[in-house]
């Protein structure tokens, strides 16, 4: 019979995704996992299996825990504010009280190597994920409200797309929360109000 667990999984988990947050997939040893979760070698590997599975799970928390805005973002009515409500929460994560700066999936991703690349299929997998989901809603919402001129449901939402990603990065390198909310602010004057 398995012994049951020692520690708190939620707890745990958290720890280990703001490790992973910080330093990215790669630059996250084992032994930083370790101090950061409280845990020995054997009581990860015993309730992950191993640095990857762990980090799928954290990314998984991730998605629901911090990224929770974007569902409410893509059931605001009309494209514009479904742009502004999205830039809204990248703001609002990246510059959060309890939370690093950038993005976990874009930090996990920049610096994997070959040795890792079935890590960084899965988050480009992810980012491309969000792209297509952003195109199928503006294009449900395209009679609600208009989407920059000359650009197509599938135009706007790479280009969406692209600055959330580009919000993260310049997160991470230090940028500050006003130099982001004057993205956002300009960004959106090319959205025509409905």
């Amino acid at each position: 019979m398995a012994r049951p667990r020692e520690f708190d999984e939620d707890q745990v988990l958290e720890q280990a995704l703001l490790a992973f947050w910080k330093m990215g997939y790669e630059g996250t040893s084992l032994t930083t996992l370790l101090q950061a979760t409280g845990l020995t070698k054997s009581s990860l590997y015993g309730a992950f299996v191993n640095k990857e599975t762990l980090f799928h799970k954290v990314v998984e928390r991730y998605h629901q825990r911090y990224l929770s805005f974007r569902s409410a973002a893509l059931a605001e009515p009309t494209p514009r504010r479904v742009a502004e409500r999205l830039l809204q929460g990248t703001i609002e994560l990246h510059f959060g009280e309890h939370s690093p700066p950038g993005c976990l999936e874009l930090n996990g991703a920049l610096a994997c190597s070959r040795e890792n690349n079935s890590v960084r299929e899965t988050l480009a997998t992810n980012r491309n994920v969000t792209r297509q989901v952003l195109h199928t809603r503006f294009e449900q919402l395209k009679d609600q409200g208009p989407l920059p001129i000359g650009m197509s449901a599938d135009s706007a939402a790479n280009v969406l797309a692209t600055l959330i990603q580009g919000m993260a990065v310049q997160a991470k390198s230090g940028a500050t929360i006003d130099e982001m909310r004057d993205v956002m602010e300009s960004f959106l004057l090319s959205w025509p109000k409905a």
